[in-house]
């Protein structure tokens, strides 16, 4: 313990269960498992208790927040576009005015066609990505996400957060002791936890329909299993996930017959035909919006906005990609 307080450092679990059993038809927990860090990363760890895994233990998340911290300076960077906001039916006329001009500018900007090169492509994507960001940064409102932006978060946790920093600063000052920034600490978790128990109560309460299956997919076990080696055309086994990419990789794009380079790269294959507009459009609204954007900020909320104003551009981009088997960057 002389050790714990010398280096101010703290167990992660604060006496939590990390393992259970059942006996006599009794659940029985226990602490065979501790997590030691620094104090001053404790805030950013907790103990996962609501993930399936293929273990009875428990995990210990870390929740990294670039916006937060003691003595850094916070970030104004703007993380994204009020979307929602801008299609709400108070923005209808900046939504129908920041539309009309997006299919202006456009409008004299060909659109790929199958001649199209792959140096044609890379251009297509980069003047997208340039102008549809500036587009945005004019009609949308600039937010920038953070951690509150969860909608577990409300006004208790932040006060009790406000309450965890008063002392982390009292401490430096010698004004208070680490066994209490431990206990508001330990506070501001049970805070938390309960916010998110009651988030997923209510979400339960009201599910309709497909959010049955929803619920069933964030409850089922996630991929914790390790995929069986897989074998070439040429007897080489992969075991790594290293080569088993590799692998994956030449299969999915293999180099051409030395002598018809050319031939391979003007013709191609036909298979990008059979792709339909259709199915890049399901492709497109099956993925989540949270999901993290790029550097360029454009989230799949941020291409759907685009395909409601120009999905031929999308569509074209879509099979030119499949069609020379390259992604472009941008």
């Amino acid at each position: 313990m002389n050790l714990m307080d010398e280096y101010e450092l703290t167990d992660v679990t604060n006496g939590e269960a990390t393992h259970t059993s059942t006996r006599n038809g009794e659940i029985l927990r226990s602490l065979i498992d501790f997590f030691i860090t620094k104090a001053t990363m404790a805030d950013n760890l907790e103990i996962a208790t609501d993930l399936a895994t293929t273990s009875d233990h428990a995990i210990v998340c870390a929740h990294l927040r670039w916006d937060e911290g003691e003595g850094v300076k916070v970030s104004r960077k703007v993380t994204g576009w009020d979307i929602d906001g801008l299609k709400s039916e108070e923005e209808k006329e900046n939504y129908e005015k920041a539309e009309k001009y997006w299919k202006d500018k456009s409008s004299g900007r060909p659109v790929l066609t199958e001649k199209s090169s792959g140096e044609e492509l890379q251009k297509e994507a980069e003047w997208i990505q340039r102008n549809f960001v500036n587009h945005l940064n004019r009609c949308c409102k600039k937010v920038k996400v953070c951690a509150r932006s969860k909608r577990w978060w409300n006004e208790e946790i932040a006060e009790n957060r406000r309450i965890l920093g008063s002392l982390k600063r009292a401490r430096r000052r010698g004004e208070a002791m680490q066994q209490q920034i431990k206990k508001q600490r330990s506070n501001v978790r049970r805070i938390i936890r309960q916010s998110k128990t009651k988030m997923w109560q209510d979400f339960l309460s009201s599910a309709t329909k497909n959010q049955v299956w929803q619920a069933l997919r964030y409850t089922k076990p996630g991929g914790q299993q390790t995929t069986k080696a897989l074998k070439s055309r040429d007897g080489v086994v992969a075991e790594s996930w290293e080569d088993k990419a590799k692998l994956i990789k030449e299969e999915a794009f293999p180099k051409p017959v030395k002598g018809v380079e050319r031939m391979a790269e003007e013709e191609g294959g036909g298979m990008w035909k059979m792709i339909t507009d259709e199915d890049i459009r399901l492709a497109l609204f099956d993925q989540s919006v949270k999901k993290a954007p790029g550097p360029d900020r454009l989230g799949f909320k941020a291409i759907r906005l685009l395909w409601e104003w120009d999905a031929l551009r999308i569509i074209a981009i879509v099979k030119m990609s499949f069609r020379l088997g390259i992604h472009p960057q941008a």
